[in-house]
């Protein structure tokens, strides 16, 4: 299995201020040319793009290619889960949304100090261990937001485990906050492989400023910056995945182009990727990756990731015309404004940065609407 998986939590849209409007049929061409190109993982999960993500990748991929052609990753949104019962219900579910009978890998979806309790009240381990008795599912494991002293117990304490999904970026490997580093250190002791997700940061490591670009420039003039980014995850050691939400055709091609004989980094460029980050991360005000956790039950359907994005733009390149009318049309949309947040606190549960948004909400009231 190469490297490189399809996230499917990015895909293209039609309606770019929809996210459950999916582009299916250009999703299903960059699906083609993903295989064609000898790469086989797909990644999705119950609610990526507002609960469409499973039925996207059933008619672009699932109904159009044979079964042994690809290899999928579902997740068990362990947060809606009441009572045991819902395990089965939810995996159902997902196996009726998909069209398949079997998952290749699949996982507690976000564990974290509260989610992870839940998720031993409700025999949540137990019930993926008994799909993988069953033939339901061929490899199991979970995906985490946390501290590593939390990851090392969950993988003391729960044998059997086959993987497990890690934020890891260059951006986040030494942040206090996310520990991306210490949570790869913790599954290196463990033994147990890694697969890798948010390697671009929500795209942020894409399109990284100036200075940071000229130095990848330098050493290479022809690979992208995302290329250095998923390199980076990619040549850590147990990394059997790294994962990328790729949304248009033009990624789908340069990342398959290095990714298809993947080469790990050198010293020099990992030197120039710490060189990079430390330029990156004096201009980033709010870790934002655009997962759209947050949006999930908002009371007032605010755009947070897009008013998140806005934000960090002005302060990366000032408050622009362009950015207030961005704001202003995504608040006329449908979307409720910064400051109509409520202060429900239900995006920051969910926030896998932790982010402190409702108090960010603020500041990005205090930026568009005064300007508007």
């Amino acid at each position: 299995m190469k490297k490189l998986g399809f996230g499917m939590m990015r895909l293209p849209l039609k309606n770019a201020l929809d996210r459950a409007d999916v582009d299916v049929e250009m999703t299903a061409e960059m699906a083609d040319y993903f295989i064609a190109k000898g790469f086989n993982y797909f990644d999705t999960a119950y609610i990526y793009h507002l609960g469409n993500s499973e039925a996207v990748f059933k008619k672009a991929v699932a109904e159009r290619h044979p079964r042994e052609t690809f290899v999928i990753a579902d997740k068990m949104p362990v947060w809606l889960v009441k009572e045991s019962a819902d395990y089965q219900k939810f995996f159902d579910e997902q196996l009726g949304r998909c069209g398949l009978g079997y998952f290749d890998y699949y996982l507690l979806h976000n564990l974290g100090v509260d989610s992870y309790a839940e998720t031993l009240k409700h025999g949540g381990f137990e019930f993926i261990k008994k799909l993988k008795a069953e033939g339901k599912a061929r490899h199991i494991g979970f995906s985490f937001h946390d501290k590593a002293e939390l990851l090392d117990k969950i993988l003391t304490g729960q044998g059997g485990l086959d993987f497990v999904q890690l934020q890891i970026n260059y951006i986040d490997w030494d942040n206090e906050g996310i520990q991306s580093r210490k949570c790869h250190e913790v599954a290196v002791k463990h033994g147990i492989p890694v697969i890798v997700m948010e390697p671009v940061k929500g795209g942020s490591l894409a399109l990284v400023p100036g200075a940071a670009e000229n130095l990848f420039k330098g050493y290479d003039g022809g690979a992208s910056a995302a290329s250095w980014a998923i390199r980076f995850a990619a040549s850590l050691k147990n990394v059997i995945v790294v994962l990328s939400g790729m949304s248009t055709p033009a990624q789908m091609t340069d990342n398959t182009g290095y990714m298809r004989d993947f080469r790990p980094l050198n010293d020099d460029e990992r030197a120039i990727i710490k060189q990079a980050s430390d330029l990156i991360n004096k201009n980033t005000a709010i870790p934002c990756t655009g997962c759209g956790y947050c949006l999930e039950g908002c009371p007032q359907k605010i755009a947070i990731p897009q008013y998140f994005s806005l934000y960090n733009n002005q302060k990366q390149f000032g408050l622009t015309a362009s950015q207030t009318v961005y704001y202003t049309n995504l608040a006329a949309g449908g979307h409720g404004k910064a400051s109509g947040c409520v202060g429900c606190g239900q995006c920051e549960e969910h926030c896998p940065q932790r982010i402190a948004v409702t108090e960010l909400l603020k500041e990005v009231a205090g930026v568009f609407e005064k300007a508007g």
